[in-house]
């Protein structure tokens, strides 16, 4: 894989999508924990790397998935904190109208394709708007992300055969945790190194560190220019030690505490923080700077959408097809 150069001006971009997915992040983890936040959160501390560098290397223009752990996503997609508050907290101005909440958050304005309730269910149909990408010719390219859990589902393998077979502009992102709910890979797939199953399909498999926003911005970059260059999928997968359970309240009973402590030592925020220090990119100051206008930003979404009329219960009705 060819290293794809990164500006210094990029660098910092990617250092601000990461530090405020994490502050973000921070901020609806408390919301939900005082009960602010009805339903569940999927916290996503020490994966904000993988959602942040795979996004930035895209367009505009181009589609992405969201996830129940997709706050990066949303950051790095360009969503205003206001626009994305009130949804998380029901209001009637929100993308999908208060409807979808936090965890089935779309805003197709954004390119961000909704998430799914069924594991893997976000798959085929990413492979089936980069098949309408490709029959319109738009350039566009699709990221078709999910966990580690969703390979073990039909869908995924249904999916990466057609889009190769057809070689359609789409990149198949695995956020891999090392947890699928509460499963490792080991125990449920023959090989567990989800980035080999690519050769069964014809394709590039790359490896990213998940904890390094750079290296998986830099295979992302490559495997997305990819694609658009008519060559066809790839498969991405980006691998971390998430450092919560599988929702806010999980005991994680199913896991060492020692792993705990050991995923907890690598934060991808600190790492690229202190690289950017030490490249004399950024200072103390600036990185203070930046955390008051990030924190300033949420609490301002945060009041925004508190204050905003709530969605219809109605509403609930609308756009159901029999």
């Amino acid at each position: 894989m060819a290293e794809v150069k990164v500006t210094k001006e990029k660098k910092v971009e990617l250092f601000t999508f990461l530090l405020k997915s994490r502050r973000l992040e921070e901020r609806l983890i408390d919301m939900t924990t005082q009960g602010e936040i009805a339903g569940w959160l999927h916290p996503n501390l020490g994966g904000e790397a993988v959602g942040v560098g795979v996004t930035a290397a895209l367009e505009p223009k181009d589609y992405i998935n969201n996830t129940h752990r997709g706050r990066p996503i949303i950051v790095t997609k360009g969503v205003p904190l206001k626009r994305f508050l009130l949804e998380v907290l029901g209001k009637k101005d929100g993308p999908c109208g208060g409807i979808a909440g936090e965890m089935h958050y779309a805003d197709i304005e954004y390119g961000i394709l909704g998430t799914q309730g069924l594991v893997g269910a976000n798959i085929p149909l990413s492979v089936g708007f980069a098949l309408a990408c490709q029959i319109k010719n738009t350039g566009q390219v699709v990221v078709s992300y999910f966990g580690d859990g969703a390979v073990d589902e039909g869908n995924f393998h249904e999916s990466v055969n057609m889009a190769s077979v057809w070689k359609l502009p789409v990149v198949f992102v695995v956020e891999n945790n090392r947890w699928a709910q509460f499963t490792p890979q080991a125990c449920t797939a023959a090989q567990p190194d989800i980035w080999r199953k690519a050769e069964a399909y014809n394709m590039p498999g790359l490896l990213a560190d998940g904890a390094d926003v750079l290296a998986v911005y830099q295979a992302a970059a490559e495997v997305v220019d990819r694609a658009r260059r008519g060559e066809g999928p790839s498969l991405l997968e980006c691998r971390f030690n998430r450092w919560l359970g599988h929702y806010i309240g999980d005991p994680q009973k199913y896991r060492d505490p020692k792993d705990i402590e050991e995923a907890r030592k690598i934060d991808p925020v600190t790492k690229f923080q202190e690289q950017l220090l030490a490249e004399q990119i950024l200072t103390a100051e600036s990185i203070e700077k930046l955390e008051q206008e990030i924190k300033a930003e949420i609490e301002a979404a945060v009041d925004f959408a508190r204050n905003s009329p709530p969605a219809d219960p109605a509403d609930v009705f609308n756009n159901i097809y029999v």
